[in-house]
């Protein structure tokens, strides 16, 4: 039985042991412990330098710095490219998306036909919207129709931001 452990486990070759032993350094939690990258959170770096960038994430990972976040200005997810380069980071991944930005005419049209429900019947809205950032006034029944609106505003495509001023009659 030339290569083979017996069953009985009495006849176990050098080549065995030696795959078992691969094994086990290979399988074991421990021998991985120190072989992961580290990964630096870069954030604060970033802000500091004055990168403009919504839900910006700067973490630096075995030597390569991974961007995230989402901007309208495509200026601004190079900017951050940038600031990497200036700290001395030669890898870079730019994983930060660049957005369309905000169209306020089909913002307005949609929060109109979204607000036309019969669970807000008897209220009224006054909305405006500029780069996204809605601002609502109005006047509502019920606390409840005042949740409803606002829920149905912070669903609509494009809006980024609700700034609401609703009271009850």
């Amino acid at each position: 039985m030339r290569g083979a452990i017996c069953t009985g486990m009495r006849h176990v070759n050098s080549v065995g042991v030696a795959l078992v032993a691969t094994l086990v350094l290979i399988l074991s939690p421990a021998a991985h412990a120190d072989s992961s990258p580290q990964t630096i959170d870069l954030t604060p770096q970033f802000v500091n330098a004055g990168v403009h960038v919504d839900g910006l994430r700067a973490l630096e990972v075995g030597g390569i710095v991974i961007l995230r976040g989402q901007t309208y200005d495509g200026a601004d997810a190079q900017a951050a490219a940038t600031t990497a380069q200036t700290l001395g980071y030669t890898r870079v991944a730019n994983l930060i998306r660049v957005l369309d930005p905000p169209n306020d005419a089909l913002i307005a049209r949609n929060i109109e036909r979204r607000l036309a429900t019969r669970a807000l019947d008897g209220c009224t809205f006054h909305v405006d919207s500029e780069d996204g950032v809605v601002t609502v006034n109005g006047k509502v029944e019920y606390e409840l129709q005042k949740d409803v609106a606002l829920s149905i505003l912070h669903n609509i495509d494009g809006v980024r931001e609700v700034r609401a001023s609703i009271e009850r009659f």
